[in-house]
């Protein structure tokens, strides 16, 4: 009998840039149109806006802690195409109903995929290549995340001008064969799987989490960091979900001639992407990121110039500044997921690395659904305006908090796995 041939595993940096790539690819081929679609062809109003979005952190709420356990203890590699396989059937479901209920369940699905790969993956790289290597790796990822983004707007685009319902069926189906890429050629190397007794037993699951959950209580650092995902999380959903109506609402977008209108998000996504670019570069190139105080004061900088973009936005009335608005806050947020990724990463240990992760995952979870529906509900009842106002100003009590991180950390480098 011949014996089976084993298919070659790919440099886990180089795979990481890859995956987020096309990970990348895939959520703006969805994410440039699907609000649009949402709005324009469900016809939902702010709150129901919301409300998806509501739907999709309570599954995260709920799933974060229990799918960073598995990543924990059985297997990172599986979380993450776990994850992939269900983003890519829950986009394949919202694109194929357009109705408010088949919206609620796609979420469910999403939900479920996001906490899957909430925590793994940057537990997964960054056992893969160390933790000295792992922040840089978090800001070239965002840039290639950046150009891969920006290709995806054209096909988004394109398809969306014959169909939106097929940029968000196409953006799905590219998500699952990714899944299925990386169960041939993902390595997990650097992870130490639990034994077979250990992996069995529902007490190693809980004692994983209680570990993490008491890393997180007993860190103060790692503890702000968490308020601070509750804050951010709270301002995000309000933002994320009714910016475009803001635009559709407020302003006439300028003619393109034959063009149709989403050809207007196509421009406002393909316009942010170098800006987010020259960014990440900068302070790829400037950044101390084993300087945890260095982090910290560039994220304080970072929040103060997202709430004034974000104001800048939904208070301006020329449409080239709303522009400028909506393009500075991408910026703001683009760079500010690469340094809390390493930032969070610098305070946790390998063995609990996923769930500390998913602890973080489930705090922005938490802060979107109390946030969320707030919003939601004032932008129905008053004005969409309002509404994205009041998110921006739910960031303030975040600035103190980095603050306070200065004080429980000094300047402290991060020690080296």
């Amino acid at each position: 009998m011949a014996p089976t041939k084993v298919i070659p595993k790919a440099d886990a940096y180089k795979l990481f840039l890859v995956f987020t790539a096309v990970q990348s690819f895939a959520l703006t081929t969805v994410f440039t149109v699907n609000i649009v679609f949402q709005v324009k062809q469900v016809g939902l109003n702010p709150l129901q806006l919301v409300l998806i979005g509501t739907t999709l952190e309570l599954t995260a709420f709920l799933m974060e802690i229990p799918t960073g356990v598995i990543a924990d203890v059985y297997s990172r590699r599986l979380s993450v195409i776990l994850g992939f396989i269900l983003l890519g059937c829950g986009f394949i479901v919202e694109g194929s109903f357009p109705f408010f209920g088949a919206l609620l369940f796609s979420r469910i699905i999403l939900g479920l995929g996001y906490t899957f790969l909430s925590g793994a993956t940057s537990a997964w790289i960054v056992d893969e290549i160390g933790q000295a290597r792992a922040g840089a790796a978090f800001l070239r990822a965002a840039q290639v995340a950046q150009v891969a983004s920006f290709t995806a707007i054209f096909l988004s685009v394109a398809l969306a001008s014959h169909s939106l319902q097929l940029a968000i069926i196409c953006g799905g189906i590219l998500l699952v064969l990714l899944a299925a890429f990386l169960a041939l050629f993902m390595p997990e190397t650097g992870f130490q799987r639990r034994p077979a007794s250990d992996r069995e037993s529902c007490r190693q699951f809980v004692a994983t989490f209680r570990a993490g959950f008491a890393m997180v209580r007993t860190r103060q650092i790692l503890l702000l960091i968490t308020f601070a995902a509750i804050i951010h999380g709270a301002f995000s959903e309000g933002f994320d979900r009714l910016w475009i109506t803001h635009m559709l609402q407020n302003f006439s977008l300028p003619s393109l001639g034959q063009l149709d209108e989403i050809v207007w998000f196509g421009i406002i996504s393909a316009v942010s992407m170098p800006i987010t670019l020259a960014a990440t570069e900068v302070l790829r190139r400037r950044l101390d990121l084993g300087d945890n105080r260095q982090v910290a004061l560039t994220l304080i900088g970072v929040y103060a110039a997202l709430i004034g973009s974000v104001l800048l936005f939904v208070l301006a009335e020329q449409f080239a500044l709303v522009l400028l608005g909506l393009w500075l806050t991408g910026a703001a947020r683009s760079v500010r997921n690469p340094l809390m990724e390493a930032w969070i990463n610098q305070h946790t240990e390998s063995n609990v690395r996923a769930t500390v992760l998913s602890i973080q995952g489930q705090a922005d979870a938490f802060g979107q659904i109390a946030g969320g529906p707030v919003v939601g509900a004032v932008g129905l009842l008053s004005s969409v305006r309002l509404a994205i106002s009041l998110s921006a100003l739910m960031l303030l009590p975040i600035l103190p908090v980095f603050r306070l991180t200065l004080n429980a950390q000094g300047s402290r480098r991060a020690a080296p796995d």
